[in-house]
């Protein structure tokens, strides 16, 4: 006789993923989204929206070898150090590649910087000519020291229009813009589901890709942060090397007053920890130091795009004491503190950071 419990049990599981699926097949892809908004961008001629195909595949390829790290050889150290004197993880190596092949593949960039990679690289067209308009910036992937240790890491990308007359192989000039340059921006999460985030200059969109048929689909429209928030990340291990500024802020955080003390929460992968904060609420800090005098994350591959989506979903990204997105970069790999998420937290560090300095 069979089972009724076990019978009722399989039932259902079958039915939620039917509806699961039926709803998932309702929402927009990502690809039906980016060729609807192209009309956001009234002197675009499609480029944009294939940088961001092209980021989309990569990001899907990345995905795959990520949920089979452990399985095959691709954890642990590649035995080499990138420019910012870090040692390479193989996996770091591998999605390096895989997004920079995948964006000249696609003959639609003029040039392309890395975090891991000392120079930009310049690319030439199908004619040999260098008539692409757009450069991308990227930390291909972000929080690898992570890998080993099964926690989210993510690849963070920036794009701009090029400043070089279109024709000519791109300069250092073309990277060396401020933030506020940008024309789209955004991150890919590896974690318990993939989620590709990104804004052209109209709010901040999320898409989670269903692994069962390789799509992303529009699963967090019109992301916001909350003005105020009660999860403060920042790895207190190095307390005492902050700035008196920080150090004060977070004791302001951990005071027992009003709607404190907040809630402490560090993944040390900067894509985790924002990508929690705007859907929860909060601020992400990585100041200055003893050790770092400058900080330590970079301004065009990690700053300027996690700011420019901060500010797109809400939130406000700082140096500590003005916009992040209008620092005029000096070098590629200039690194400088990084204050960001809900508005009035930031507003509030802020303060205490001129405080400290007056």
């Amino acid at each position: 006789m069979k089972n009724p419990a076990i019978f009722i049990k399989v039932t259902d599981i079958c039915t939620t993923n039917y509806n699961d699926f039926a709803m998932e097949e309702r929402n927009k892809t990502l690809g039906e989204f980016i060729i609807e908004k192209q009309k956001d961008h009234q002197y675009s001629s499609g480029e944009l929206s294939k940088i961001i195909n092209s980021i989309r595949l990569a990001a899907k390829v990345v995905n795959y070898k990520v949920n089979k790290a452990g399985l095959v050889d691709i954890v642990g150290a590649a035995g080499e150090q990138n420019i910012q004197g870090e040692d390479q993880q193989k996996l770091d190596v591998y999605a390096n590649d895989v997004f920079i092949q995948t964006l000249i593949n696609r003959e639609i960039v003029c040039g392309i910087a890395s975090e891991e990679n000392d120079e930009f690289i310049t690319v030439r067209g199908l004619d040999e000519g260098h008539n692409n308009k757009y450069v991308v910036l990227m930390d291909p992937l972000d929080g690898s020291s992570n890998i080993d240790v099964n926690v989210s890491v993510g690849t963070i990308f920036s794009v701009y229009k090029r400043i070089t007359p279109i024709g000519t192989p791109v300069t250092l000039a073309d990277f060396l813009q401020p933030g506020t340059a940008q024309v789209a921006a955004g991150y890919v999460i590896y974690g318990t589901s993939t989620m590709l985030v990104y804004t052209t200059g109209h709010g901040v969109n999320g898409f989670t890709l269903n692994p069962a048929i390789g799509t992303f689909y529009l699963s967090h429209p019109n992301m916001q942060f909350k003005e105020d928030g009660n999860i403060y990340s920042i790895n207190e291990g190095n307390y005492v090397h902050f700035p008196q500024g920080v150090k004060d802020y977070i004791k302001y955080c951990q005071l027992e007053e009003g709607d404190r003390p907040y809630t402490s929460r560090y993944i040390g992968s900067l894509v985790s920890d924002i990508h929690r904060n705007m859907i929860k609420g909060g601020i992400y800090i990585y100041p200055t130091s003893s050790k770092a005098a400058k900080g330590k994350l970079r301004l065009l591959y990690e700053c300027n795009p996690m700011a420019f989506v901060v500010e797109q979903a809400g939130g406000k990204a700082s140096d500590g004491f003005g916009r992040i997105m209008e620092i005029e970069p000096t070098e590629l790999h200039q690194r400088v503190p990084f204050f960001c998420g809900s508005k009035n937290m930031v507003e509030k560090a802020e303060e205490f950071m001129m405080k400290a300095t007056s």
